[in-house]
């Protein structure tokens, strides 16, 4: 029996002495490590690349949109059917920074008597309350007024002009009939016969007075023909300056390569309209040569454009171009051309357009 236990204490003894042998063969892989659970494992990174986005085509929509005959571009429909104005504005040097001119599309000048010009504002969207200074008209404005189907805008007239409007059946709103004191108004700070004005409210009042139609007729003809995106003319003459020699006020234009236009200047200073104090600027000019005289001793003058041609310049983007030019008063006609003959297409934008002698030419300077 002691025997026995004594065997069994070795066998105990044996066992403990191989288990510590065995704790002391360990390697890395059997330890638990201590974690510190307030630091984040390093996640493994996976980039999965984002699929190619096709570019985004956004379609210019002109929703109750049209193209305005007189500018060639986007105006509401409600605009662009509607019947433009064209305003007889003065161009004396007291006023020769008039007010309201700027919003017009279409600007014709034309030499009177004395070697003076004035305006013939063409707009579809004439504002405000101070338009002017407005004078008498010339018959020869009221013809270019109704190649547009305008209401025309003018303080008296020649005894021409008597007999062009009665012949033209032209719309016009004169200041010096039963609707001038509804249509203008004298700014007594300034002297007659400079300080005639009118405004928005008193045109609409006086062409509801008189009761004339404020939109076009359905067989209403555009009067140009314009390029959909502002184009470079693929040949002409560079013009970077055109100055068109009248002689009172020697305008002159200079091109604005950065915004593509050209800068008004005349009496040797900046043009502006004074409601904006904004320098006048064109997309467009055309130079119209016309056979010009003298009608009587006045020194009033006339030109042949009733059935007529003729020559002239057309000027975009720092170019010039020859081109052509034909009219038919009677049916309200008239167009230009290009060299090969076809109807020229001119840029979206405000277009100037000078009446000038054809026996002067040399008083249209390109440079």
């Amino acid at each position: 029996m002691r025997k026995t236990t004594r065997l069994f204490i070795i066998f105990l003894a044996v066992i403990a002495m191989s288990g510590c042998k065995k704790d002391k063969k360990y390697n890395d892989d059997d330890i638990i490590r201590e974690i510190d659970i307030t630091k984040k494992p390093t996640p493994t990174q996976i980039i999965t690349p984002e699929p190619t986005k096709e570019p985004e085509i956004i379609e210019e929509t002109h929703e109750g949109e049209m193209r305005s005959t007189l500018s060639g571009l986007w105006v509401p429909v409600e605009v662009g059917n509607r019947r433009p104005y064209a305003i007889q504005f003065s161009n004396f040097k007291t006023v020769r920074n008039q007010w309201g001119i700027g919003q017009a599309d279409i600007v014709y000048e034309a030499l009177v008597e004395g070697g003076i010009t004035r305006f013939l504002a063409i707009g579809e969207n004439f504002t405000g309350d101070r338009i002017g200074s407005i004078r008498s008209s010339r018959h020869y404005f009221a013809s270019f007024a109704d190649e547009y189907d305008a209401i025309y805008i003018h303080y008296g007239k020649t005894k021409y002009a008597v007999t062009k409007l009665k012949n033209l059946g032209l719309n016009n709103l004169d200041g010096e009939t039963g609707i001038g004191t509804t249509v203008f108004y004298r700014d007594k700070s300034m002297s007659a016969p400079h300080n005639a004005f009118t405004s928005l409210d008193r045109i609409l009042a006086g062409i509801d007075k008189k009761g004339y139609e404020t939109e076009h007729s359905q067989d209403f003809e555009a009067h140009y023909s314009f390029f959909e995106e502002d184009t470079d003319l693929p040949y002409g003459i560079v013009c970077n300056k055109i100055s068109i020699k009248y002689p009172y006020n020697k305008p002159y234009f200079i091109y604005d390569k950065e915004d593509k236009q050209y800068l008004r200047y005349q009496f040797g200073e900046i043009h502006k309209d004074s409601n904006t104090n904004e320098q006048l600027a064109f997309k467009n000019i055309i130079v119209q040569f016309v056979k010009e005289w003298d009608i009587d001793k006045n020194d009033y003058q006339t030109m042949d454009i009733e059935d007529a041609e003729g020559k002239g310049y057309y000027i975009t983007n720092g170019k010039m171009v020859n081109i052509t030019w034909k009219k038919n008063e009677k049916k309200k006609w008239m167009r230009y051309y290009d060299s090969s003959g076809e109807e020229l297409i001119i840029n979206p934008g405000k277009t100037y357009i000078a009446i000038f002698p054809n026996n002067q030419t040399k008083d249209v300077i390109i440079e």
